[in-house]
């Protein structure tokens, strides 16, 4: 018999963010799914009230809460205190968090001080013949593994997007209030602001329903024999504000400032995708100017409809990796898009 406990903090207005939702439903599948364990929910931050309230009906047996103004910023003395505290009020011996940053960065922590294990990365749990299985990706989602461990309590950091979020009932829940100690050194470091990009310059949105990635090809010599790279800067941002696309890179893009090349300006490996890059979630992708070959195209591993532009009809995504390819010129094609939209 287990006791899964869905352990996250909540968001500085007090709601549940999406990823511990989902983080919901796949602990609530796990629980209905072994006889006898029962599911508990644990939140943290300066007001849980409404987060509690979003997933009454979630089917709980208990809703734990640590409240205190010094649990709302993300630092990890107070996360890990918290995180601890309510998983020792539920007694959890299997706890499903969401594989957020701020989650990532304090649960493997607070697996030590249980005397537990912690798996990242997680993109489903469920039980098998040998009991509660996690299965995750390695080297860069080239190979599948699934795990099972014997180790109590196991906190398994579910991967966002990787299932629906959990379609709970709200209403009016009962939430048990535990205490968290807060030594004075605990609270040292203090969080005096958010600096973020405005709306229109972030190009990194990982709810968006598209991903736009952008090779090597934009940044070289064109048809006329020069490069043209303020057009393809106002093409791509003027594609991203009118679709409210997320925007990737290939790592050879990524890598031609370090090698003194012209560059897109508003690009950095924080968009690059791929074997040495981030593997999104969006529902379609569309790749341009890619030479679309393994290392590139791993990252679009979990985009369900994909699609390419691209000069050369021989390149890799041309070899089963896109399910529609357009033989055409990216700057014509997507003035014509813009022109559209």
């Amino acid at each position: 018999m287990e006791t899964i406990l869905m352990l996250t903090a909540v968001e500085a207005d007090g709601a549940l963010p999406k990823a511990a939702q989902e983080a919901l439903g796949a602990a609530r599948d796990l629980a209905g799914s072994l006889a006898g364990s029962t599911l508990a929910v644990g939140l943290w931050g300066a007001d849980v009230k409404p987060a509690a309230d979003a997933i009454a009906g979630c089917g709980a047996a208990k809703v734990y809460g640590a409240v205190s103004p010094d649990l709302a910023p993300a630092r990890y003395a107070t996360d890990a205190a918290a995180a601890e505290a309510l998983a020792k009020a539920a007694g959890a011996t299997i706890v499903v968090a969401p594989g957020t940053s701020r989650m990532a960065r304090v649960m493997p922590g607070v697996s030590h001080r249980l005397g537990g294990k912690a798996d990242t990365h997680v993109t489903a749990i469920e039980a098998g013949p040998d009991g509660v299985a996690a299965t995750r990706w390695a080297y860069r989602q080239r190979i599948e593994t699934v795990v099972s461990r014997t180790a109590r309590p196991w906190i398994l950091l579910l991967d966002p997007g990787c299932r629906a979020p959990a379609a709970a009932v709200p209403g009016s829940a009962t939430v048990e209030a535990v205490a968290v100690a807060l030594p004075p050194e605990a609270k040292r470091t203090v969080v005096t602001g958010v600096q973020a990009p405005p709306a229109e310059k972030q190009t990194i949105r990982p709810d968006a329903k598209l991903l736009f990635v952008a090779g090597a090809g934009w940044t070289k010599k064109q048809a006329g024999g020069a490069p043209r790279l303020p057009e393809a800067e106002r093409l791509i941002l003027d594609f991203l504000a009118k679709t409210g696309a997320s925007l990737g890179s290939s790592k050879s893009l990524t890598d031609q400032a370090g090698e003194g090349q012209a560059v897109l300006g508003f690009l950095s490996h924080l968009n690059q995708i791929g074997q040495t890059g981030a593997t999104p979630r969006h529902p379609k992708g569309l790749a341009t100017c890619c030479h679309g070959e393994e290392p590139h195209t791993v990252g679009w591993r979990f985009i369900t409809q994909r699609r390419a532009i691209n000069l050369d009809p021989n390149c890799g995504w041309a070899r089963g990796k896109a399910d529609v390819l357009y033989v055409a010129d990216v700057f014509e094609v997507m003035a014509k898009v813009n022109a559209l939209l």
